[in-house]
């Protein structure tokens, strides 16, 4: 027998100081051990597993055939049939579970930073605990037993007040206990130095083993058909009379099963099933572990505990407990092995040691306690952290439910719910924006056109990050390390950073701009008046024998954002935000994305797309949103009417019939570009989408003394009357042609220039030449989120997402309901307004400066009717504000009087503070501002 301490003393010769440990290896080629002794053994390896015949022989056709038998392979299948879709193929090529689920933790923890996923973990737990055990009379082995979560510090425990929160939104039961209320729940803990817990009673763990066979015998029992021992051997895919590539039939070694969609659900796996179908699957597989204990008295019926400043999590399994967690450095598994099955890899202790110093300080008894087994096995991860799901943008058809970063069991329900309504009706229920594969970087062009075929699309991510190793395997590795990490509102990755930057970057980085990273692009956060504060190569926090970076500017930086309070920066961003509203700000936006829709039907599509009515008079420039079937908001964006051009010329294509140029927030035009693509794809138009974002710059001046500043600059009379709001021109700055629209995202005065990249920096230094007497300073987008919801600008996917309409969301005004036009989403619009609105965002204030991030609860006459999506604080108006969804807790309709009628509370981190809602902008409600009367 061994055992936990002497683990640790066999460990410690070879470890350098903690937490970072003796060089080794970067990755592993190794295969499987022999087999091991682990929890789930006897339920899984039943006789006959690994067999060459497949339980049953493959169908010729099926309407979906979803492809691995572990979490979300079970779940999706489970869920398609429970939504109706009966003929759906389950293909396992070993036994179901035998890839990386049969090893899982199982653990589920109700509450996470993110609103969505909290309604995820509710669907999984409703369905492990309830759905299947009625429907099929069998227990899935579903274990209530409660979750700690440990706070050593002041952070820690704000961050989990912060959960607590959000959980009285969606009824999930929690409370902050003290240190010795801890100890009366927990006797065998440490609570030496502890600072507080958050109790959930209702979390618990489930059995990998009892919850997919409960959910196979479900979905058999509904009509599917699952096939264990049956490997797939090739996916076929046909081009369609528009190029447009679409999944055709799946190959498996015992027969070939016709099929319009398959769902890639092979977890580690994934990757190789998606190059058979030539889509590209960004995940890599690592070895991930925990050690299982020998009986423990006394930890019978004790909650699972989860410390995340020590990296460890406690599991509870019956008598004993199974202890594992996330290290810094993780092994790789590059050669991923097509024979592995319910396998696993010698634990390695040199890395897992970290785990066992953390949990031994928390549960001494574990010192002298006896190891039964170590169950050390590949899981696959992403470089955001964030699983793959949705249909793949090379190939229609083609879904994707993996890369779950060792999260699949708990998140399994809910997204395989998802997946489901994502492959019947073309999208999610929830805004699953955030998994959505189709976030991806687009091709240069695509032709809606008979006679082109669909050029090879990027993936989720830019290709210049997808094709670089380097960078998958940096912001892999800092997702799996920081797993633990507290989350904070303005963190940055330090990993795969200076990948793209806009020409203005070294300007900038000069001129003291402290960088945020949003999918890819290097694009300004705010300036430090301390100088330059570069981003540096990532040093993988020391691990796998890297040295440190030492006085790193950037990383001391961003280390004090780590807090739930003000920032030591918050007056730069003040002075930032107050001089954009009083003289003039200049903010490098290049990073947006820039798209041409030109052609014969380009108005055709327009119409179709857009809410707003865009077909105007060239010249013009229009605020619009687009939409989805049910009417929920895919996007916000400018749409400006152009002229033909220069071919040459990335300000003005040459195109024949009509032209439209689109400028989208940088963070989201991937999503942009793939909900344009389909629907030009679906509704087979002759018209061209061409991407120009990393030709052309932007910068936008805004402020009073805007116009003052660039009649010096612009060749053009800037006058209200020859240059009115949402309009633009091509004018001359600075000797170099520019395309400027009077437009605003901050409520000003203001104009943005769209500058060809390679004469970016002689515009930007005309302007801030003639501003210099003006006081114009540079700004970043820490100051746009602030200037942006003191005006009550949205933000799409934040205070706006595609389970949001533009009527609850403040937008019916961009809807062109009063024509006849026909546009995507207007009949679900038409039903909302005929039926009434049920949930409405409501803009607050508190006179109390607080700081809010988002997710706080919202009180309204002593209940709770929503949360905050977006929060900010306001300098103008000197007042935090806040926008949240409320609805009426009695199930009525959401009108104005109810907004008005009621007296408000917002809840931050256990603590409530009086708030004032508005149904106008608290800051210039008549909008004078914008068309230039101050």
């Amino acid at each position: 027998m061994s055992y936990v301490s002497c683990a640790l003393r066999a460990a410690a010769p070879r470890c350098l100081p903690a937490p970072w440990r003796s060089p080794r290896p970067f990755s592993s080629a190794t295969g499987p051990t022999a087999k091991k002794s682990v929890p789930y053994q006897k339920t899984l390896k039943e006789e006959g597993s690994g067999s060459g015949e497949p339980s049953q022989p493959p169908p010729s056709s099926a309407e979906v055939v979803v492809v691995g038998g572990g979490s979300l392979g079970c779940q999706t299948t489970y869920h398609l049939v429970k939504q109706g879709v009966t003929n759906v193929v389950l293909l396992e090529r070993d036994r179901l579970t035998s890839g990386t689920t049969w090893h899982t933790a199982g653990l589920l923890w109700q509450l996470r930073p993110s609103d969505v996923e909290v309604e995820l973990l509710a669907h999984t737990r409703d369905v492990v605990s309830r759905e299947l055990p009625a429907e099929t009379g069998l227990h899935t082995g579903w274990v209530e037993n409660g979750g700690l979560f440990i706070a050593s510090n002041k952070q820690r425990l704000d961050e989990y007040k912060r959960l607590m929160s959000l959980g009285k939104v969606y009824g999930v039961e929690s409370y902050v206990l003290t240190p010795s209320q801890t100890k009366d729940l927990y006797p065998l803990m440490n609570i030496d130095d502890l600072y507080g817990t958050l109790y959930v009673p209702k979390d618990g763990t489930m059995d990998p083993a009892g919850t997919c066979s409960t959910l196979a015998r479900a979905a058999t029992a509904k009509g599917a058909t699952i096939i264990e021992n049956c490997p797939v051997t090739g996916i076929q895919v046909r081009a369609d009379d528009f190029g447009v590539k679409r999944v055709y039939a799946v190959e498996t070694a015992h027969g070939t099963i016709q099929t319009p969609c398959v769902v890639n659900c092979a977890g580690v796996w994934a990757r190789a099933l998606g190059r058979l179908a030539g889509v590209h699957v960004p995940l890599v597989g690592m070895h991930h572990a925990y050690v299982v204990t020998e009986r423990i008295e006394g930890i019978q019926n004790m909650p699972n505990v989860r410390d995340h400043d020590a990296s460890v999590y406690l599991r509870l399994q019956g008598d004993a407990l199974s202890v594992g967690g996330y290290e810094s450095n993780p092994i790789f598994w590059e050669e991923v092995s097509e024979k592995f099955a319910f396998g696993l890899f010698d634990l390695d202790w040199d890395v897992f040691t970290q785990h066992i110093e953390g949990a031994v300080n928390r549960v001494p008894v574990l010192e002298k306690t006896g190891i039964k087994s170590t169950v050390c096995g590949p899981e696959s991860f992403t470089a955001d952290h964030k699983p793959l799901m949705g249909e793949a943008p090379e190939v229609r058809g083609f879904f994707l439910g993996c890369g779950f970063n060792s999260a699949g069991m708990m998140l399994g329900g809910g997204c395989g719910q998802e997946l489901a309504h994502w492959i019947i009706h073309g999208r999610p229920e929830k805004d699953m924006y955030g998994y959505d594969i189709r976030q991806r970087r687009p091709p240069r062009s695509w032709w809606a056109h008979p006679d082109s075929a669909l050029p090879l699309p990027s993936r989720r991510f830019h290709h210049s990050l997808t094709d670089n190793n380097r960078w998958i395997r940096e912001r892999s590795h800092e997702s799996y390390a920081k797993n633990y990490s507290v989350v904070f509102p303005h963190d940055e990755p330090l990993a795969g950073r200076n990948v793209r930057k806009d020409p203005l970057h070294e300007e900038l980085l000069r001129q003291g701009c402290v960088f945020q990273e949003r999918h890819g692009w290097e694009r300004p956060g705010w300036f430090s008046p301390g100088g330059a504060a570069p981003v540096l190569d990532y040093d993988y926090y020391g691990a796998y024998g890297q040295e440190r970076h030492k006085d790193y500017t950037y990383n001391r930086l961003l280390g004090d954002e780590y807090t739930f309070d003000f920032p030591p920066h918050h007056d730069i961003i003040k002075n930032e935000c107050l001089t954009c509203r009083n003289a003039l700000a200049l903010f490098d936006m290049s990073y947006f994305g820039k798209f041409y829709l030109v052609g014969p039907e380009a108005t055709k599509a327009a119409n179709w797309l857009f809410t707003a009515d865009v077909s105007k008079a060239p010249g013009s420039t229009v605020y619009t949103c687009m939409l989805n079937k049910r009417g929920g908001v895919e996007s916000d964006l400018t749409v400006s009417r152009i002229s033909p051009g220069d071919p040459s010329s990335p300000l003005a294509p040459a195109f024949e019939g009509d032209g439209y140029y689109l400028a989208i927030g940088g963070a989201v035009a991937q999503h942009n570009w793939s909900h344009i693509t389909a629907v030009l794809q679906d509704m087979k138009l002759q018209c061209k989408l061409l991407d120009c974002s990393e030709e052309l710059g932007m910068m936008s001046i805004q402020g009073p003394l805007s116009r003052v500043v660039l009649q010096e600059v612009l060749d053009t009379d800037l006058s209200n009357e020859a240059f009115p709001f949402s309009t633009h021109k091509l004018a001359t700055a600075a000797g170099c042609t520019v395309r400027a629209m009077r437009l605003s995202f901050v409520g000003e005065m203001g104009w943005e220039l769209h500058v060809p990249k390679a004469d970016c920096v002689k515009v930007y230094q005309a302007v801030m030449q003639a501003g210099a007497r003006h006081g114009i300073t540079n700004a970043g987008y820490r100051a746009i989120d602030s200037l942006s919801i003191e005006k009550g600008y949205r933000h799409w996917h934040a205070d706006l997402r595609p389970d949001d309409t533009p009527l609850e969301s403040g937008l019916a005004f961009t809807c062109k309901l009063k024509s006849n036009i026909p546009f995507l989403g207007r009949e679900a619009v038409e039903a909302q307004k005929a039926k009434g609105i049920f949930r409405r965002l409501v803009c607050f204030t508190t006179e109390e400066k607080v700081p809010m991030f988002g997710l706080e609860a919202v009180w309204r006459d002593g209940k709770v009717v929503g949360h905050i999506r977006r929060a900010d604080f306001g300098f103008a108006i000197d007042k935090t504000i806040a926008y949240g969804y409320i609805r009426d807790p009695a199930g009525g309709p959401v009108s104005l009087d109810f907004v008005k009628s009621g007296s408000y509370e917002l809840e931050r981190m256990g603590v409530t503070y009086p708030a004032r809602a508005h149904t106008k902008s608290p800051f210039d409600p008549d909008n004078k501002r914008v068309k230039g009367f101050y």
